[in-house]
C-alpha cells in the first residue's frame, strides 16, 4: 500500500512529529518537507512527482546509480533462502567470499576484514584493534589516538573523540587520551586549486609535535580521512599523506584512513589509498560498499596486525569485540552484487575518466555571487560561499533549498556546498547540475 505522503498533500499527510530526524534542523524541515518518494538512475522522484536530478549519491553512497536490479534480485533471493545466521561462533558463506573480493581491489597487504553496519561502527572498530594490537605485542602504553581538526569519524564515541567536528562533541563526554592534527583547509592559499593544493603538506609534520609531547611510546593510531568530506570537501595537500605515513611508520603508530567517503571508486580510485598512492595500516569502509541499499560497513586491516592477536590457546577468542549483525548474510549478498556492478561497468575507476570534464564544469561557477572557494578531486566538488554576518550557514542553506525544489539535490554543510554524484553521471546530467547549481547562486544574495 502506497504510503499517505505518497497519495495526498503534504498537508493532509500523516504526523511528522513522530521521527525525530537525524542531523537534521527538524523545525526547519517539517516547515516545508522535501519528501522523496522513489529513485531510478540519477534521479529520485519526489511525493510530488517531481525528479530530482541526485548530485550527491544519495548520502555519498549510491555510487552505481539508484533501482540496480541486479542488487534488489540478490537481496531478494537471499532474504527467501536464509534471512539471518549468526557469526558468532558460527558462519555460512558469503562474508567469507565478500572479504576475498574485497582484498582482491584493496591496496595489497589489506587482507583481513572485519565486517560491520555502519561507517561509525567500522571507525571504532578500527580504533579498537589498535588498542587491542600494540597490548597484544606488549605496547599497552600505546593508548593514546590522534585525529584531526574538522575531520568526521561518525558518531559513536570513539569516532567523535577522534573526529574535528566542533558540534558533534560539545554536547558529550569524549574518550580521554586523544589529541589532533590541524586541519588543512586553507582558503587564502589555495583557493580556486584544480585538483590537490599544492601547499600544505607541511601540516603533516605537526604529527612529530604531538608524538614529542606525549612519546611515541603512548600513541597507539592516527586516523585521518584522505579527503575530509562531511567537514567540506577538504583535500589532503600534494605529499601530505605521504608525510604522515612517514611519520607513523618511523615511529610504530598506526595509521588508519577512513574511507567510508573516498571508497569504492569517489575520487578515481577503488580507494583513495591507491590514488594517492599511500597504503594505511587500516582502512574503514561502507556507504558504497553496498551502494547504499542494505547498511554495511568494514575494517580492511594488515594481516599482520590480525596475526598478533592470533596468540594463547587455539579456543580463546582472541579479539571481543563484534556486531549481531556483523557479514549479515542479506548484506554480504548486496555488497556481493555491487561489486560485480562496478567490475562489470568500470566504475571503480570512472571518476578518473570524468575528472577533467567535472573540473571544468565546476570551476565555471568561480564568478558567481558570494563564491569565494572550489575544490574538486574524482567526482567529488565543493562550492564554498561566503557566510553572512551574524548567520553562518544561512547562505549554504538557502542555496541548497533553492537547488531542490530546482530539481536538484545537494549537500550543504554550513556555507559549503558539497557534490558528490552517483558514478554513473554523464557530461549531459553534469551540464544539468552546474546550471541549476549556477542559478541557485545567482538568486541568493
Amino acid at each position: 500500500m502506497n504510503s499517505p505522503l505518497a497519495t495526498q498533500p503534504l498537508s493532509q499527510a500523516a504526523d511528522l512529529d513522530s521521527f525525530w530526524m537525524p542531523f537534521t534542523a527538524n523545525r526547519q524541515f517539517k516547515a516545508r518537507p522535501r519528501m522523496l518518494q522513489s529513485a531510478e538512475g540519477l534521479y529520485y522522484t519526489d511525493v510530488q512527482g517531481r525528479q530530482i536530478l541526485d548530485g550527491t549519491a544519495g548520502l555519498w553512497c549510491c555510487n552505481a546509480g539508484h533501482g540496480r536490479r541486479e542488487i534488489a534480485e540478490a537481496v531478494s533471493r537471499q532474504i527467501s533462502q536464509m534471512d539471518f545466521a549468526p557469526t558468532f561462533q558460527m558462519g555460512h558463506p558469503l562474508p567469507f567470499e565478500l572479504a576475498e573480493r574485497l582484498a582482491e581491489i584493496a591496496p595489497a597487504g589489506l587482507n583481513r576484514v572485519f565486517f560491520t553496519n555502519s561507517g561509525s561502527e567500522s571507525v571504532d572498530t578500527a580504533l579498537k584493534i589498535a588498542l587491542a594490537y600494540h597490548r597484544a605485542r606488549g605496547e599497552g602504553t600505546r593508548r593514546m589516538l590522534i585525529g584531526r581538526e574538522l575531520a568526521y569519524h561518525g558518531v559513536g564515541f570513539g569516532g567523535i573523540s577522534v573526529g574535528g567536528i566542533p558540534n558533534n562533541r560539545r554536547a558529550y563526554t569524549t574518550l580521554p587520551h586523544v589529541d589532533h592534527l590541524p586541519h588543512t583547509l586553507d582558503v587564502q592559499n589555495n583557493a580556486f586549486t584544480r585538483g590537490l593544493p599544492a601547499q600544505g603538506a607541511e601540516l603533516a609534520d605537526q604529527l612529530e609535535r604531538l608524538v614529542t609531547l606525549h612519546g611515541a611510546e603512548n600513541i597507539a593510531a592516527v586516523i585521518v580521512e584522505p579527503m575530509s568530506g562531511s567537514a567540506g570537501v577538504i583535500l589532503p595537500p600534494v605529499g601530505y599523506l605521504q608525510r604522515l605515513r612517514e611519520i607513523t611508520r618511523k615511529h610504530g603508530i598506526l595509521l588508519i584512513f577512513d574511507e567510508v567517503i573516498t571508497g569504492f571508486g569517489r575520487v578515481g580510485a577503488p580507494f583513495a589509498s591507491q590514488r594517492w598512492g599511500v597504503t594505511p595500516d587500516l582502512m574503514t569502509v561502507a556507504k558504497g560498499l553496498t551502494n547504499g541499499a542494505i547498511p554495511m560497513g568494514a575494517v580492511l586491516l594488515d594481516g599482520e596486525l590480525q596475526e598478533a592477536l592470533m596468540q594463547g590457546p587455539e579456543g580463546q577468542i582472541e579479539f571481543f569485540h563484534g556486531y549481531t549483525y556483523s557479514g549479515h548474510p542479506v548484506a554480504a549478498a548486496a555488497a556481493l552484487a555491487t561489486l560485480d556492478i562496478y567490475a562489470r561497468e568500470g566504475l571503480l575507476t570512472r571518476a578518473a575518466e570524468l575528472e577533467a570534464y567535472w573540473q571544468e564544469a565546476l570551476h565555471s561557477l568561480a564568478g558567481h555571487p558570494h563564491v569565494i572557494d572550489i575544490r574538486n578531486t574524482g567526482l567529488v566538488g565543493a562550492v564554498h560561499l561566503a557566510s553572512r554576518d551574524n548567520a553562518p550557514g544561512s547562505r549554504g542553506y538557502e542555496v541548497f533549498e533553492r537547488s531542490f525544489w530546482d530539481g536538484l539535490m545537494v549537500r550543504c554543510t554550513g556555507d559549503i556546498i558539497a557534490l558528490s554524484p552517483p558514478l554513473t553521471i554523464e557530461r549531459e546530467q553534469i551540464d544539468r547540475l552546474v546550471d541549476i547549481l549556477g542559478n541557485a547562486l545567482r538568486q541568493t544574495a
